[in-house]
C-alpha cells in the first residue's frame, strides 16, 4: 500500500475550484428563476386582460340576445294575430257560405214546392174539367 500525501496546497485549489462552481451555478440558477418569474408575471398579466375581455364580451352577448330574442317575440306575436286573424275571417266565411247555401236550399225547396203546387193544381184543375166531360156524356 501506498500513503500518497496531498498537500494543502491543492486542497485549496480544489475547495476554491468547487466553491466557484457552486458559486456559478447557483448565480445561474438565480437568473433562472428571475426570468421564470418576469415571464410568470407577464403571463398573469396577459390572462388578466383576457379575462376581462372575455368577461365583457359575455356581458355584451346576453344584451345582444335579449335584444334579437325581443325581436323574434315580436314577429312570433305579429305572426299569431296574423293567424287569428285569417282564422277568424276563415270561419267567417264559412259562415257566410253555409247561410248563403241554406239560403240556396230553401229557394230551391221553396220552388220545388210552388212547382209542385202548381202541378197538383193543374191536376185537380184537370181532373175537374174531365169529371164534368164524363157527367155529361
Amino acid at each position: 500500500m501506498e500513503c500518497v500525501v496531498i498537500s494543502s496546497t491543492s486542497n485549496f485549489l480544489m475547495d476554491s475550484n468547487c466553491s466557484f462552481r457552486i458559486t456559478r451555478t447557483t448565480e445561474d440558477l438565480a437568473q433562472t428563476i428571475t426570468a421564470l418569474s418576469q415571464r410568470l408575471v407577464k403571463l398573469e398579466q396577459r390572462f388578466e386582460a383576457m379575462e376581462l375581455q372575455l368577461n365583457q364580451k359575455q356581458s355584451e352577448i346576453p344584451v345582444q340576445e335579449i335584444e334579437m330574442l325581443d325581436g323574434i317575440d315580436q314577429q312570433l306575436k305579429e305572426c299569431k294575430a296574423l293567424l287569428n286573424t285569417s282564422f277568424e275571417q276563415k270561419e267567417i266565411d264559412q259562415q257566410e257560405i253555409h247561410a248563403i247555401e241554406l239560403d240556396q236550399t230553401e229557394i230551391h225547396q221553396n220552388e220545388i214546392l210552388d212547382t209542385s203546387s202548381e202541378e197538383e193544381e193543374s191536376e185537380r184543375i184537370w181532373m175537374e174539367e174531365n169529371k164534368d166531360e164524363s157527367l155529361a156524356a
